[in-house]
Order: structure tokens, then C-alpha cells, then sequence
């Protein structure tokens, strides 16, 4: 039995007359009566009795008509439910995007800022979270994009990148260094450092560039947030290699923190949006993709 015979048995059992119920359903006769045994076969007794031309429905076949239609409403409420959240319909839709923390106070606010004056009738249900940890959902089809450094490993996902962030040097006010403007990694070799944990995507990046610059950094913490590295760095903790303070950025705490460049080759970390080519994007997942590619950089100032 197909969901398709099971309509038509509703409509027969609605009209209680198969020749009615074949012209509204633009059936042949013989095959809808085809169909109405094999539902009566797989439910294992008569459903109709037949009364002269007609068909009546028995007890057992009002009981199943209830069944029936709750199943078929519940297809038609699923079939709006997914229209409703992919956009299928021609409008609206939800998208599922995924971030790092570090980037919710500048970079995503830029995007969906016009994103969401533009497309009004589009959900955009948002997450945060480490670099590994929104690559898998991205990965396991929890998410359906995200915003991500550094580009992921993998050939199944694709990037369009954004922008290069450099990567400065915190140090705390009155540290020898403060009043430089430039430093090379190595001049800090001695320092303690306080530092994203490691499953956060800058870690490995910044432990790289003091390998690079032959140390490996002594860690005195390892925190969850930029605000909090900042915060403890102008308390006199350590140094940090962290992003540079956006102006329209939440994370600027504390302003008086001396913010170095840093010379070192490779002091920056590259910012995306990545999805899997595997997997089927929605109509409102496509249209924010293609609202980043086409605008994305000149949103985020690159």
C-alpha cells in the first residue's frame, strides 16, 4: 500500500462510490478498485460493504478512515513544515549559521545587519562555538554554514573567504615593550602568555608562530574568550597574540591595553564562510550564501 492508495481510500470512503471517486481523482475505475483491495489487504479484513452500487463503509472501515486522515494530515503539515523552514515555497526559510565567538561582536553583526533588511522573511537561527566544534556540525548537517578560521581541512567543504585579520601583540600597560608600535614574537619568548584553549581555532594558530619564532610560550592561562584574555593581560598576567580590537566591537574592554603589531611572517588569521558541497543548501541557505560571496567583503571592510 502507498500513501497515494491511502488518499484515494479516504476519497472513496468519502464519496462512498468508486465510479464518483474515479472521475474526482482522474483514475480509471479498475485501478482505483486495485487499489482499494490492496489497502483492504494489508489492514486484514473488509473495509467497505457493498450496498447495491455503492460502497458503505463498515465499522472497521470508520475506525481506519480516522487513522487514515490524521496520517495524511500529518504529511501535509510535515510537507508545510519543511517548505516553511527551507524556503522551498518562494519565500522565507530559516538558515542555521554557525560562528566563533570571537566573531560575534563585529563580523556577524556586519553581515546580517543587511542580510536581514534585505530578506525580512528569513530566520536566521544562529550558534556559537570553537573552530572543531562547528566544523562537525557543519560536517554532521547540524548547521548549514558557518563563519570559521582557519578553512577547513577538508576538499567536501567549500569557502569563500572574507577577510585577513592581523594578529597583535597585548601586552599589559607599563610592560617594556608598551611603547613600541612594532615587535617581533621572539622579543616575548621569556613572557608568560595567556592564551585561547587549544580547541579553539587561534590556538594553534598563535603556538605556531612562537614555534615559528623559536619558542614554544609559557602558558600561565587558557581562557574561552578574547574579553577575558584582555582583561587579564592588563592585569599584569601575561602577553597575548589575539586579534586586533575592532572599533564596533563589543570586545574592546580594556581600550588602555597596549595592542602591538607584530612583524613575524603569518601574524594573521584568514575569516570565511564555509558549507559541504555534499549536502543540499535550502533556498534561504543559498540566498544568504550568495548575499556573502557577493557582498561579504565590502560588509566586513576588507
Amino acid at each position: 500500500m502507498t500513501f497515494e492508495e491511502l488518499a484515494w481510500f479516504v476519497t472513496v470512503a468519502e464519496r462512498e462510490h468508486v465510479t464518483d471517486a474515479a472521475r474526482e481523482l482522474h483514475v480509471s475505475q479498475p485501478a482505483l478498485s486495485r487499489a482499494l483491495s490492496r489497502v483492504q489487504a494489508d489492514v486484514g479484513v473488509p473495509l467497505f460493504d457493498r450496498q447495491g452500487r455503492n460502497l458503505k463503509l463498515n465499522r472497521f472501515g470508520r475506525l481506519y478512515l480516522e487513522h487514515a486522515r490524521r496520517v495524511l494530515a500529518e504529511l501535509d503539515a510535515g510537507r508545510e513544515a519543511v517548505a516553511s523552514e527551507s524556503g522551498a515555497g518562494g519565500s522565507g526559510g530559516t538558515v542555521v549559521l554557525a560562528f566563533l565567538h570571537t566573531l560575534g561582536a563585529w563580523l556577524v553583526p556586519a553581515l546580517l545587519r543587511v542580510f536581514s533588511a534585505e530578506h525580512p522573511d528569513v530566520t536566521l537561527r544562529l550558534a556559537q562555538g570553537t573552530a572543531a566544534e562547528i566544523q562537525q556540525q557543519l560536517r554532521d548537517g547540524d548547521v548549514d554554514l558557518i563563519l570559521t578560521s582557519p578553512r577547513p581541512d577538508d576538499a567536501a567543504i567549500g569557502w569563500h573567504e572574507l577577510t585577513t585579520e592581523p594578529l597583535q601583540l597585548a601586552v599589559p600597560p607599563g610592560h617594556r615593550l608598551a611603547q613600541r608600535k612594532r615587535v617581533r614574537l621572539a622579543d616575548v619568548a621569556e613572557d608568560r602568555f595567556v592564551a585561547l584553549k587549544p580547541e579553539y581555532g587561534l590556538r594553534p594558530m598563535s603556538d605556531a608562530l612562537c614555534r615559528a619564532a623559536g619558542f614554544t610560550p609559557r602558558i600561565a592561562f587558557e581562557g574561552d574568550d578574547i574579553g577575558t584574555l584582555r582583561g587579564l593581560v592588563a592585569a599584569g598576567l601575561g602577553v597575548a597574540l589575539i586579534p586586533a580590537p575592532h572599533a564596533a566591537g563589543a570586545e574592546v574592554e580594556h581600550p588602555a591595553t597596549p595592542h602591538l603589531q607584530v612583524a613575524d611572517r603569518g601574524a594573521h588569521r584568514r575569516l570565511g564562510l564555509a558549507w559541504d558541497t555534499a549536502r543540499y543548501r535550502s533556498p534561504a541557505t543559498e540566498a544568504f550564501r550568495a548575499f556573502v560571496v557577493a557582498r561579504g567583503r565590502t560588509l566586513v571592510g576588507a
